[in-house]
This record gives C-alpha cells, sequence and structure tokens, in this order.
C-alpha cells in the first residue's frame, strides 16, 4: 500500500510521534523493520514505567504507531552472514529490506511470489491488544540479562591488541580508518578469522569457511563476503573506538544501538534521535544514503499532518491512500525532497500512481489476489530467482483501516482492520 524511500528507524524515532504523525511515516516510506527494533520494544516489558503506565501499555502504544502498510521485516544479520560466509549465495545490498518466507506458488498457469505475515507482524498486532506470549515474557527478560552482562572489556581488550600502540586513533573518523584497515590489510586470512571470532562464529564452522575462502584462492574478504565485512567493519570500529575513549564503555545499550549500523545495505535512508547513531552513522552511509535526526523528521511529520488536515471533509473521507498518494509538490517538505532524490520520477508519474491505486482497491482487483493468495499452490521446483523476476508479488498483511484519526481507505471498505494483500 505504501511507496517512497526505504527507510530504517530506530525505537527512539518512533517513540518520538504521535500516532498520527505515524500515519504519514507509514504512507511515504517503505520501512524495513529491522529484528532489533522488534527486540528492543519486547524488552521494554522488563522496563520500569512512570506512574500510571504499565509496560503493556508502553509496547502495546509502541506496537500501534508501527507502520503495518509499508513494513517488511529484515532477515535477521546473523542468518544473512551464515549464508554468505557457507556460499548460500550473494547478499543483495541495494537499499532493499532482504525478506524471508517467499513462496513460489502457481494458479491457473500463472506463477507468483507469495509473502505470508510474518511472526514478527502478527506479534505487533497482538501487542497492539496487550496480548503477550509467555515466550515473549521470557524472551524480554532474557535479553535485559544479556545487555546487562556484556564483557565490553575483553573485547575491547582483544581489539586493542590488534592496534599499534604508537598510532591510536584520536577521533571517531580515525577509529573508523583504523578499523578499515585491520579489515583490508595484507593478512587476509587474519582478518577473516578475526571478524569470525567477533561474530561468534562456531570454531567448527570458522575451518569449514576458511577452506572455502582457501579453495577459491585467497580472495580479498571484502569481495569475498561483503555483508560479513561490512558487520564486521562496524563491530571493529566499535570497540577500536571503546578502547580508545571515544566511545563510553559504561552503557550496555550502545551494542544494541551500534548493531542497527548492520543494517545500513538495506535501506536509503535512516533515521535516528540517538547521539550515538549521529555520531557513526554517517560513517558507514554510503553516497547514496541519508541520515536525518528524528527530531527534523518529526517536524515534517507535523507539518504534513497540518497540510492534510486542512483538507475538506468530504476528500479526507476518501481515504488517505487515495487523496495522498505522494507528498505534496512542495520542496519546503523534507519527504518531499526524499522522493525527489530517490524516487526522481514520481512527479510525472504522479497521475499513473492515482490510477494504480484505484486499481488495488477495485473489488476485481482485490478478488483476484485473495483468489491467488488462498487457491494458488506451491512450484514443484522453484527457480529461486530474485522477486523482480515474477510476473505477481503478493504481500499478505493485516493493516488498520483506520489509524490515529485518519481513514487510510475509502469508507465503503472500512473496518477494524483489513486484510490486504499486494
Amino acid at each position: 500500500m505504501s511507496n517512497g524511500p526505504s527507510l530504517i528507524f530506530d525505537k527512539s524515532t518512533l517513540q518520538s510521534l504521535n500516532p498520527d504523525e505515524a500515519v504519514w511515516l507509514d504512507a511515504f516510506f517503505i520501512t524495513n523493520l529491522t529484528p532489533l527494533f522488534y527486540v528492543e520494544t519486547l524488552a521494554d516489558l522488563e522496563k520500569a514505567t512512570r506512574s500510571g503506565r504499565t509496560p503493556e501499555d508502553v509496547v502495546g502504544n509502541l506496537a500501534y504507531k508501527t507502520p503495518d502498510a509499508g513494513s517488511y521485516p529484515n532477515i535477521h544479520h546473523q542468518t544473512l552472514v551464515g549464508a554468505e560466509l557457507t556460499g548460500q549465495g550473494p547478499i543483495t545490498m541495494d537499499g532493499r529490506p532482504v525478506l524471508s518466507g517467499g513462496l513460489e506458488m502457481e494458479l491457473d498457469g500463472e506463477t507468483g511470489l507469495l509473502f505470508r505475515q510474518t511472526p514478527e507482524q502478527e506479534a505487533f498486532q497482538r501487542w497492539q491488544r496487550r496480548e503477550f506470549l509467555d515466550l515473549e515474557r521470557s524472551l524480554a527478560k532474557r535479553w535485559r540479562r544479556q545487555l546487562s552482562n556484556i564483557d565490553f572489556a575483553a573485547a575491547c581488550a582483544f581489539v586493542r591488541s590488534l592496534l599499534d600502540p604508537g598510532r591510536l586513533p584520536k577521533t571517531v573518523p580515525d577509529a573508523k580508518s583504523v578499523a578499515d584497515g585491520l579489515l583490508a590489510g595484507p593478512r587476509r586470512e587474519m582478518a577473516l578469522r578475526i571478524g569470525m571470532v567477533l561474530l561468534g562464529v562456531p570454531q567448527n564452522a570458522q575451518d569449514g569457511v576458511l577452506a572455502r575462502w582457501k579453495s577459491i584462492g585467497e580472495p580479498n574478504v571484502r569481495e569475498f563476503a561483503p555483508f560479513f565485512s561490512h558487520i564486521v567493519a562496524v563491530d571493529l570500529f566499535f570497540y577500536v573506538s571503546m578502547a580508545c575513549g571515544l566511545i563510553a564503555s559504561t552503557r550496555p545499550s550502545h551494542k544494541i544501538d551500534i548493531a542497527y549500523l548492520y543494517y545500513l545495505p538495506f535501506c536509503k535512508v535512516f533515521t535516528s534521535s540517538d547521539n550515538l547513531h549521529a555520531l557513526t552513522a554517517p560513517l558507514f552511509l554510503g553516497a547514496g544514503q541519508t541520515f536525518i535526526r528524528g527530531a527534523e523528521l518529526k517536524s515534517d511529520l507535523q507539518r504534513l499532518e497540518a497540510h492534510y488536515s486542512a483538507l475538506p471533509k468530504e476528500i479526507k473521507e476518501q481515504g488517505l491512500y487515495r487523496f495522498a498518494p505522494c507528498p505534496p509538490a512542495d520542496t519546503s517538505f523534507l519527504v518531499t525532497r526524499l522522493w525527489d532524490q530517490y524516487l526522481p520520477s514520481w512527479r510525472k508519474n504522479a497521475g499513473a500512481e492515482v490510477v494504480a491505486r484505484e486499481a488495488l482497491q477495485s473489488s476485481e482487483f482485490a478478488k483476484n489476489v485473495i483468489r491467488f493468495a488462498n487457491e494458488a499452490t506451491p512450484v514443484a521446483s522453484p527457480t529461486g530467482r530474485p522477486s523482480d523476476q515474477f510476473p505477481q508479488l503478493v504481500v499478505e498483511r493485516t493493516i488498520h483501516a483506520r489509524k490515529g484519526k485518519w481513514s487510510r481507505v475509502p469508507s465503503d471498505i472500512d473496518g477494524p482492520s483489513s486484510k490486504t494483500e499486494e
């Protein structure tokens, strides 16, 4: 249902938004929900809250604001690293979320890719109703416990032993350069081993990875495993910075904060209200990516909220997916400038976007999509080809037809929630 640049947000950004502002975040961005956001949100079940609010209220309110129409849960970074190191295929790092669970299906001779709702999406829906499984409460306890038991001292000591004592970095950018140097140096096997140690790869698995690496000519680590190298660079930088006193080692939450950077290859825009992210994320973003402070994004979403609230009632009753398929043309809006940057043809295609939205909302189109989701059968011999090579791609999701004060779909299909497929 949503369109726009791909965006990753951390919990701090979503916490700063009210439900009406969050609606516009969902409307104008494709959001990548990292596993870290899921775990951070769940961990709030174990946090003390101010008087009058229960942990269940805090998590439920955050789950309600989480994008549901244009969100895509990314595969966990450990799963991706494991696949890359064992040669199961390259990881696509082009600013799009990497999804799991795509099923090649066939109906009436037509093939397509079907993505069912993920367990994470179903969990957020339950959390909105303040329903939490015992397993989830146990995971929240375990996560808080693990976070408090991180041995930063040991990791920093290990990384510091790799540094030249006479050339320790003095600034955060210097630490990034030092980390890159460790990874890209001439001692390739050492760099590969260091990375696997930092990521906790079991010894028997390390031996298999090294054997495969040697069998293909011992290439540069970045060529051998680009995503693995990105994550290792983040971790090396983090521990070098702490070992040299550039980042405080007294806050266990820094580890989860820095881990958001693992997922930067899967977005175009990263937004956060966290000071550590503001300091470090720009060092790892590519030339075609943007970092936005959470306060700046919130301010723009507030302006969008005011802009659309001023529309006549009869227009707003059409549902925002009909009257606001694209942001305003006015480039004073940050969101509009981001669309211009990442979707440069959107202005000339705005009319086509309206027509496409009308087609998506037509009963005939909806019937065909629902029929594919319910009646298609798995392809006997899946090809494993990329999703953009399928004639149709269906993503099953449950969305609120109304969120905050906004009706998102026409009133004739309104309800507490609407199950839609795209």
